[in-house]
C-alpha cells in the first residue's frame, strides 16, 4: 500500500495562508495516482477538498475552496501540495491526503481512494 505523510499544518488566523504537502514514499512513483485532499472538520464527516493527477493534472476543487486552495505537484520531491488562502474559521479540520487510480474534475469521493496518510490539524482561529 502507497505511503502518504502530510506536514505542514498549525494555528493562523483568518485571512492567512498555508501550505500543507503530502510526500509519497522514495521508492514509489506517484505518477500513476490521483491525489486527494480531504478534511474532517469537528463533529462532520470527512470531505472533499481538491485533487489532481499526479503526471496528467485535472485539478478539481469542491465549491468551498475553489478561488481560495490550490492544490499542486513536484515531481522532483514525489510530492503534492495544497495552498490555502484566505482561510476562515470554518476551514478548521484535521486535513488527509489519499491515493485512488481515477480522477473526477465532478466530484471527490473517499470511496474511490486507497491510501490515506495520518493526517495534519488546520486551526484557524483569531
Amino acid at each position: 500500500q502507497l505511503q502518504l505523510v502530510e506536514s505542514g499544518g498549525g494555528l493562523v488566523q483568518p485571512g492567512s495562508s498555508l501550505k500543507v504537502s503530502c510526500a509519497g514514499s522514495k521508492n514509489e512513483n506517484l505518477d500513476y495516482y490521483c491525489i486527494g485532499w480531504f478534511r474532517q472538520r469537528p463533529g462532520l464527516g470527512r470531505e472533499g477538498v481538491a485533487s489532481i493527477h499526479f503526471s496528467r493534472g485535472m485539478p478539481y476543487y469542491t465549491e468551498a475552496v475553489k478561488g481560495r486552495f490550490t492544490i499542486s505537484t513536484d515531481n522532483t520531491k514525489n510530492a503534492v501540495y495544497l495552498q490555502m488562502n484566505n482561510l476562515r474559521p470554518e476551514d478548521t479540520a484535521t486535513y488527509y491526503c489519499a491515493a485512488g487510480f481515477a480522477c473526477s474534475t465532478v466530484a471527490l469521493p473517499a470511496g474511490a481512494f486507497n491510501s490515506w496518510g495520518q493526517g495534519t490539524q488546520v486551526t484557524v482561529s483569531s
